[in-house]
């Protein structure tokens, strides 16, 4: 994948941090929640595209990593019959973590009145070069929740870096929807 070179150069300047922490991950209930997206998302281009990023999607709470997939499942028709979803809490450190406040958003080409919508295009092609400047984590405003994500980047993660499951639980998705307004 070719990236915009005025991208790279403004990412590339930005201070990086250590990650270490707990974060949280919504799956399905069989699901590995330490495995990574492949599909695409927010920060990450679809594998079938030029570029091969893949993201492991998690939120510093609990609440914001139910909210994007139960916000990914009402839009889905018909509504999912599945009852429990599984919310895993992590323990994980990155090497180099980008943080992109809100506030900045707008010199990156992102525009906030459209950021909970599913129009990834932009913040696709700056997760493609936060992987090609090999960084391992990116934190980022939560587009459903009141919260930061914490986004691995899978191929940039080294295996000294801590990845591994503390604990999980199931929840009834539709009951939890109800009780935070995401549905009646």
């Amino acid at each position: 994948m070719i990236h915009e070179q005025r991208l790279v150069d403004q990412l590339s300047i930005l201070p990086v941090e250590r990650f270490e922490g707990e974060v949280f991950r919504t799956t399905s209930v069989s699901a590995d929640p330490t495995a990574p997206s492949i599909s695409g998302g927010r920060w990450a281009p679809p594998q079938d595209t030029a570029s091969e990023v893949s993201v492991l999607y998690t939120s510093l709470k609990r609440d914001g990593a139910i909210a994007e997939v139960v916000a990914y499942l009402l839009q889905l028709t018909p509504l999912p019959r599945m009852r429990t979803l599984k919310i895993s809490r992590l323990g994980v450190s990155t090497a180099k973590t980008l943080r992109l406040a809100r506030a900045s958003f707008e010199n990156f080409g992102i525009d906030m009145t459209r950021y909970g919508e599913r129009d990834y295009a932009r913040t696709q092609q700056i997760g493609a070069a936060i992987a090609f400047l090999e960084l391992d984590g990116l934190i980022a405003p939560s587009a459903r929740w009141p919260c930061d994500n914490l986004m691995i980047f899978s191929a940039n993660h080294s295996l000294n870096e801590r990845l591994e499951l503390i604990g999980h639980e199931e929840f009834v998705w539709r009951e939890w929807a109800q009780a935070h307004g995401f549905m009646t």
